[in-house]
């Protein structure tokens, strides 16, 4: 069974970009709207319930779109809001949460580094996976304060970001940590960052890879995919402030892709 409707993707911001691009790498023949929700970023700092709405509100748009299915390229909104968006609608949801699990078996030094937003941290999905996986590891958490703000307005390579990296890091480096676990969408665009601060033994892990996987999968199971193998209409970007940074960060120019400013 064919079906060429679109799979939707929502953030807080530009960074589920990183995430929409492993998407459509590994399937290219699907169509994608992908919804940048950069007014209201970040969502690490906001509470449950401003969480929950936000992503009602995301989802709602999305479905006016006729997406089939729906990746929250946010890790905050995933571990917050997506048991409600999966008991309130009924078609299949996609999360990203924090890759504890495969950074806390491979560990050798026992110590992992987690980075991500205080909304993620503190939930309770992020405690859940974290107690069933890190009995035995230590742990240091730390809340990356600042990152979002500075990817959002097109500083991702900065001396600013660099330096704010490099003091969020340091109890890590003490620490002697053998993985840096990424767990918010928009960390990975720092990766060269992070490669310049971290020793070469660090390894660095983010969700993307997985997201992607676990999104064809769940196509396949529901009889979704796009099984024409052509190519699609170009892939959709929305975001509810000016366009530029957006635009940039997907090099939307170079490959001739659409990206509109749209009040949501």
């Amino acid at each position: 069974m064919n079906d060429p409707r679109p799979i939707g993707i929502f953030d807080s911001g530009v960074g589920g970009t990183s995430i929409w691009k492993e998407i459509h790498q590994l399937l290219p023949s699907e169509k994608t709207i992908y919804l940048a929700d950069s007014k209201n970023a970040p969502y690490g700092i906001k509470t449950q319930e401003e969480i929950i709405s936000l992503s009602i509100k995301n989802t709602e748009k999305l479905l006016a779109m006729d997406c089939k299915l729906i990746v929250v390229a946010c890790n905050t909104a995933t571990t917050n809001a997506i048991k409600v968006l999966r008991s309130s609608y009924k078609l299949p949801f996609i999360g990203i949460e924090p890759a504890i699990k495969p950074a806390a078996l491979k560990s050798s030094n026992k110590a992992i580094g987690i980075l991500a937003t205080r909304g993620t941290l503190t939930s309770e999905l992020f405690s859940q996976t974290a107690e069933i996986y890190t009995k035995d590891i230590q742990v240091i958490e730390v809340e990356g304060n600042g990152l979002v703000e500075l990817i959002e307005s097109g500083k991702k390579e900065s001396e600013q970001a660099k330096r704010l990296l490099e003091h969020l890091l340091e109890p890590m480096l003490k620490a002697k940590i053998d993985f840096l676990v990424l767990g918010c969408s928009h960390y990975p665009y720092l990766i060269p960052l992070l490669k310049e601060i971290l020793p070469e033994d660090v390894q660095i892990i983010d969700s993307g890879e997985a997201v992607a996987r676990q999104t064809k999968a769940i196509l396949s199971q529901n009889g979704l995919l796009n099984t024409e193998y052509r190519n699609p209409e170009n892939p959709e970007f929305f975001t509810n402030i000016e366009p530029e940074v957006l635009s940039e960060i997907i090099e939307a120019e170079k490959h001739n892709y659409k990206v509109s400013k749209l009040n949501f």
